[in-house]
């Protein structure tokens, strides 16, 4: 090889690197442009909140004199953690929740999955009207769902009430089961459509060749269409499950018409009243608690879907 083919090879092989790098860079750019606002949002307003609502649990505000006394605030190392891990108004609170869920999500993701099947066997434009139908009380705000309802559990203008059923659903013994219903009404369009959208990735052929082999709707359905979506099923289960630790808004709006209900009915309503009477250490100490319970439960939820998956 002569000198000056050798110098031409080194030249285009500079040329190459050079035009790598600056594909690399503008990967970069890109990829900071489209994932940048994201990280900058992630970091506002989840991971800085995360990161001081552990740091206040680690204090401990006291007061001394009395209400016009002096407050002062000590290092208390992980002991709101283990106040609040011996609480009896949080394992209590836990203990509901957990009802409510057992009670809400098996009803909602039964009545999500038969109504997805029978909107996916009726004609287009009726299941269009019935989808909708369906999803409204998804659009329909906590708060007024909560009012609305509040105002139909009260014997005074109950429906049922008018016409000779008394039922007590704002007594202990119903409570919880008002409440799931709430969610239940509010919920279960919204997992309608998840089912829906599933239900549209089962390729028809499949569905057409099961037809041509004599198989009837329903056999189609549960032998053929429910194993396909079953990981989608499976997640929206695991996410409603989650989501049940946030219970808040429900009990709070009840409780105004409810004796049976406290301000520490639930996890969330007892972390309002410990910041309500200044205790934001132990406030903050029940809040991470609770984000570690979802973060073991999402954890247990990427396991579960993956095994459905496969």
């Amino acid at each position: 090889m002569t000198a000056t083919s050798a110098t031409t090879v080194t030249s285009a092989g500079r040329g190459e690197r050079a035009t790598a790098r600056r594909l690399g860079r503008g990967r970069l750019r890109t990829r900071a442009l489209f994932l940048g606002p994201f990280y900058v949002g992630f970091a506002l307003f989840f991971v800085l909140p995360i990161g001081y609502a552990i740091v206040q649990s680690l204090f401990v505000v006291e007061r001394t004199g009395g209400v016009f006394g002096t407050v002062s605030t000590r290092f208390a190392g992980l002991a709101q953690y283990a106040r609040v891990l011996t609480d009896p108004d949080f394992l209590q609170g836990l203990g509901r929740v957990a009802g409510f869920a057992l009670i809400q999500v098996p009803t909602m993701t039964a009545a999500a999955v038969v109504i997805g099947l029978l909107l996916a066997s009726t004609a287009p434009r009726a299941a269009a009207v019935i989808r909708s139908i369906v999803f409204l009380p998804y659009a329909v705000p906590t708060v007024i769902a909560g009012i609305m309802w509040a105002s139909l559990y009260q014997p005074s203008t109950s429906p049922l009430d008018q016409v000779g059923i008394t039922i007590p659903w704002l007594s202990g013994q119903l409570i919880l089961v008002s409440i799931a219903n709430i969610g239940l009404w509010a919920w279960t369009g919204f997992n309608v459509l998840i089912v829906v959208s599933a239900l549209t990735s089962v390729p028809t052929e499949v569905i057409e060749a099961a037809r041509l082999d004599g198989a009837s709707e329903m056999r189609i359905a549960v032998g053929l269409k429910l194993p396909l979506i079953l990981p989608t099923v499976v997640m929206s289960t695991l996410f409603a499950l989650i989501g049940c630790l946030q219970l808040f808004s429900e009990p709070v709006i009840l409780r105004t018409v409810s004796t049976a209900i406290s301000s520490t009915y639930t996890p969330n309503m007892l972390a309002l009243s410990a910041a309500a009477g200044n205790a934001y250490g132990r406030a903050a100490a029940i809040s991470v608690v609770l984000a570690l319970i979802t973060f073991v439960m999402s954890l247990g939820l990427l396991r579960l879907v993956r095994r459905a998956g496969r």
